[in-house]
């Protein structure tokens, strides 16, 4: 596991690895928490175990988003299914927040004095569309201020490998053009970190800290555009019982 990123008052965060654990076989070996995936599902069930053990909360706190590459987002009050979203914000204490990914970014955001958790998962398509401002504004709507969140950005393809054709690149940059990028073949690409993050900022958000570790170069993640099929990492935020 990443080590545990202290979010503020008692919010805790982390981003799960590929082996640190788990029991599924190739090609999602081993520590994939992704349900999505071809893998047999109770071994994903036995990761999810795993991997929440790992960080110390409960695995049946956790609520999990059916992603779809886009800009939707849920306020949650109960754990489980948060449906066909690609962002999920809580002010209940006892919910713990999950975003999967293997290349896309997970982002973990908190204001710990209002009491408010949000998790996004921002692909290509969900940063063209704005996920992440998205959670933030769901995020104020329950209370948080903007100059108090902070964020997390977890590990994602980074803008020298992640490789599009031109168009799909001017679709993220008509909205962030700090997202379009070169890759190391000299060709179009998109910093899907460098967009989210301008996208932050435009919001008010001062504190964003970032895993820089590309998914693509990185063997101890999971990456799609690398080994697919393959499985998820997973990023989790989550508030300490008192």
């Amino acid at each position: 596991m990443s080590a545990t990123i202290e979010m503020g008052p008692g919010v805790r965060a982390g981003f799960t690895q590929r082996y640190d654990g788990g029991v599924s076989t190739a090609p999602y070996d081993t520590l994939n928490l992704g349900m999505g995936t071809s893998d047999a599902p109770g071994a994903v069930a036995e990761n999810r175990r795993v991997a929440a053990a790992r960080f110390g909360f409960d695995p049946d706190r956790v609520v999990w988003m059916n992603q779809v590459h886009s800009a939707d987002v849920a306020v949650v009050d109960a754990p489980g299914d948060a449906g066909k979203v690609d962002g999920v914000v809580t002010t209940r204490p006892d919910l713990v927040l999950a975003t999967l990914a293997a290349d896309c970014l997970p982002i973990l955001a908190a204001d710990g004095a209002a009491g408010v958790i949000g998790a996004a998962h921002s692909g290509r398509l969900g940063t063209a569309a704005g996920v992440a401002p998205a959670m933030v504004a769901a995020m104020v709507g329950q209370g948080a201020d903007p100059a108090r969140i902070t964020v997390a950005l977890g590990p994602s393809i980074c803008g020298r490998c992640y490789e599009v054709p031109p168009e799909m690149q001017e679709e993220v940059a008509r909205r962030s053009p700090e997202g379009a990028s070169r890759t190391r073949r000299g060709t179009t690409g998109v910093d899907l970190r460098a967009a989210v993050t301008a996208q932050l900022r435009t919001t008010g958000i001062g504190h964003i800290t970032a895993d820089e570790r590309c998914t693509l170069e990185s063997s101890e993640l999971f990456s799609h555009r690398r080994d697919a099929p393959t499985g998820r990492l997973a990023g989790f935020i989550w508030r300490e019982a008192r």
